[in-house]
């Protein structure tokens, strides 16, 4: 099951010289384009559903299947990644977005759309392990904080006005217009990276290990695609229960061969730096609770505040910005001051504004709403980044790649499995409610429920929030064990 590869071929770089600002603005646009077009499709759905003729169930793929071959494809990245130059990984995977992206908006079927998306995720599922291992090489460890918090700030404004730019879009033209919008960005990302996208990584061509490369595909898939499609039908359907199972099983056995082969895929010993296991904790719990928020909230405000899509959108777009805006400062203080005086009162604020979420009701004002919303985004980007920059700074350079593709891989699952635990308590606690209810068929009675079903996933959210804020107790400043140097010659510390 293994094909031979010169395990021996490794090309050392001097980066010495390197020009990190053109890399950084490749990466940076190529991220933008990739994020901002996931949010875009949700608000459409409606749409769609009348075009193709489709139920809610089957549209639902159109998100799920980007989610599921993102988390296939990410875990083979860490070896991809050695095979393959930087500036090879980032134009395939532009140009694999930029081919979906022309599918998805000239498609007239829903299949044709579907097999653009899946191409689209293709793209996408490559270039975020390589935007970080990119970043882990080119700046020193005291420099880290700010370049990730310029990511962050990219990752969270494409989502933040992502469903308001889309409800505008769909409003005035078609949805054909969310790709062909996006069609140039693609084009400038690409022609950006050709010109100024130098290589960083050193290529090493381990050995391809397909068994690794199966039992990854049938466990990460198995346990993303069991997950969201419970969140979409129920968690009893037999198609969910052996999927996840089959997930689990194939993750065990994944997990064991990476730990008896020479050249693991997957490089799980990074888990043996005691700051890495923790910060993935950390991001894996703290995703969960994200996405209680990003799925409960825009559910609540459509369903029981009446609020259209665009509505809603407008409701939780300033939050998204102020997360955005937080990045990069709370980017600069990491690197001034650590990641104990970000996270532990990140995590605090997040606490505290997930608790009084969970005390809004009907009569609750749209502006207390905004407030609270924009409060947890600010806790959240005290978290995000300085935890996986935190994480990431332990590791020696050769474990980057396994390191990066690692974090994005659990992200990814805990997205789903947050997804659909969260979907699952809004309508177990909206059932409940009705259930107890004297006249459960009035209409102020439902929506009554929809409230009661948000403020228990919301609780439940905070719970899970305090288990995030014992574990960033432990969280400080953490160092490279080699004390390499990372592509010039400043020291490491």
């Amino acid at each position: 099951m293994r094909s031979e590869g010169n395990s021996s071929t490794k090309t050392d770089l001097d980066l010495s010289s390197i020009k990190r600002g053109p890399i950084i603005i490749a990466l940076i646009i190529g991220a933008f384009v990739a994020i901002l077009n996931e949010t875009l499709l949700g608000i459409a759905f409606p749409d769609l559903m009348k075009q193709f003729e489709v139920g809610a169930s089957t549209i639902q793929w159109l998100s799920t299947v980007y989610m599921l071959i993102i988390g296939i494809l990410v875990p083979v990245t860490a070896m991809l990644q050695q095979w393959f130059t930087t500036r090879q990984m980032f134009l395939s995977a532009m140009l694999l977005f930029l081919v979906g992206t022309i599918i998805c908006g000239f498609s007239g079927s829903f299949s044709v759309l579907l097999i653009g998306r899946i191409i689209q995720a293709s793209g996408t599922g490559l270039l975020i392990p390589v935007m970080m291992n990119t970043i882990l090489i080119i700046f020193p460890p005291s420099n880290r904080g700010a370049a990730m918090g310029m990511m962050g700030l990219v990752l969270m404004f494409g989502p933040a006005i992502g469903p308001t730019l889309s409800g505008l879009i769909i409003d005035s033209l078609s949805w054909h217009w969310l790709f062909f919008l996006v069609i140039p960005l693609v084009v400038v990302s690409i022609v950006f990276g050709f010109m100024y996208l130098e290589n960083v990584s050193d290529i090493t061509k381990p050995k391809v290990d397909l068994l690794s490369i199966l039992l990854s595909t049938i466990g990460f898939g198995g346990i993303v695609y069991g997950f969201s499609t419970a969140g979409e039908v129920s968690w009893s359907e037999p198609e969910v229960i052996w999927t996840i199972a089959a997930g689990f099983v194939s993750l065990i056995l994944f997990t064991w061969r990476q730990l008896v082969v020479k050249e693991p895929m997957m490089d799980l010993r990074a888990f043996k730096y005691p700051m890495f296991a923790l910060t993935v904790s950390l991001m894996i719990v703290m995703t969960m609770t994200l996405f209680s928020t990003a799925i409960i909230l825009p559910l609540y405000m459509q369903q029981a505040m009446m609020m259209t899509a665009l509505a809603a959108g407008l409701t939780l777009m300033p939050g998204g910005i102020a997360n955005g805006i937080m990045s990069p400062i709370s980017g600069k203080l990491f690197d001034k001051f650590g990641p104990k005086v970000l996270i532990v009162p990140g995590l605090v604020i997040t606490a505290v504004s997930l608790f009084l979420l969970s005390r809004v009701y009907l009569a609750t004002s749209k502006g207390v709403l905004i407030t609270l919303h924009i409060i947890l985004m600010i806790g959240i980007s005290m978290i995000m980044m300085p935890a996986q920059t935190t994480g990431l700074n332990q590791l020696p350079k050769k474990l980057y790649p396994h390191g990066t593709a690692i974090m994005s891989t659990l992200q990814q699952v805990s997205g789903a499995i947050g997804t659909a635990l969260f979907i699952s308590i809004f309508s177990n606690g909206t059932k409940k409610y009705l259930e107890s209810s004297p006249d459960p068929m009035a209409p102020a009675e439902a929506i009554n429920g929809l409230v009661n079903g948000m403020q228990v996933a919301i609780q439940v959210a905070f719970f899970i929030s305090l288990l995030a804020l014992l574990l960033g107790f432990f969280v400080k400043r953490t160092q490279a064990p080699d004390g390499a140097q990372v592509g010039h010659d400043q020291p490491m510390h």
